[in-house]
């Protein structure tokens, strides 16, 4: 795997850079958005290791940058900034996973593996819709309606739904939850789980008189057509 590493203090990212080459990975260092844009037109790279504190253009909108021009590509955003609401930040700028400094080198190997296997994972052709109720999602074309309305839903939005929607009436961990839609367990004192299931219910139960997706107190979260 060859890896790109946007980092604007060079230490930190030579560190990381020898670390990445002890586990047999390569890897190159942008320090700023217009050497990692640069560096992305020219090579080819398995996945992007993104810090958010970066001159001029900062991680964020870098990542948009990265996710508008190469749609599959892997990053992993690698900051200081631990909140809820920086990583919302992140994996709404288009990020598929996020780590926080300072971190266990194995971690970051194993984050990396992961999200390379999922890049490489062969999507299941045989199934083209999920349905449940009047619900309805299309995984071609990553289009949502409930009735006769659309929905408008960010990519992470879609990753959930579409693991809830192929788990209909099984109970789902916030754990499981984390492994199966950002690849690999997150803290566990974070409420990302909750904040991104809020907005999900936001788009397509508040509307609609049949809910569908459920708390289940001590566990988790269960997605049924039922009115309990």
């Amino acid at each position: 795997m060859r890896i790109l590493i946007v980092e604007d203090e060079w230490e930190v990212a030579s560190l990381i850079k020898i670390g990445l080459e002890e586990y047999d990975f390569e890897a190159d260092i942008a320090g700023n958005a217009m050497e990692a844009q640069k560096q992305l037109a020219e090579r080819d790279y398995d996945s992007v290791i993104l810090d958010v504190n970066l001159p001029v253009i900062n991680g964020f909108d870098l990542c948009r940058m990265i996710r508008n021009r190469f749609e599959t590509l892997p990053i992993l955003m690698l900051t200081a900034f631990g909140s809820t609401d920086s990583k919302v930040n992140g994996f709404e700028a288009g990020a598929d996973d996020y780590l926080v400094k300072p971190f266990e080198f194995r971690e970051l190997v194993a984050r990396l593996r992961a999200l390379n296997r999922r890049s490489n994972a062969a999507t299941p052709a045989e199934v083209t819709v999920l349905k449940l109720a009047d619900l309805e999602f299309n995984l071609h074309s990553k289009t949502v309606k409930r009735g006769n309305q659309k929905l408008t839903l960010t990519a992470r939005e879609l990753a959930l739904l579409e693991f809830f929607m192929k788990n209909q009436g099984r109970a789902l961990t916030r754990n499981e939850i984390t492994e199966h839609v950002w690849d690999i367990n997150f803290d566990t004192g974070t409420n990302l789980v909750d904040v991104y299931v809020n907005y999900l219910r936001k788009k397509i139960d508040r509307d609609f008189s049949l809910k569908l997706i459920h708390t289940i107190s001590g566990i988790g979260y269960i997605m049924r057509a039922s009115d309990d």
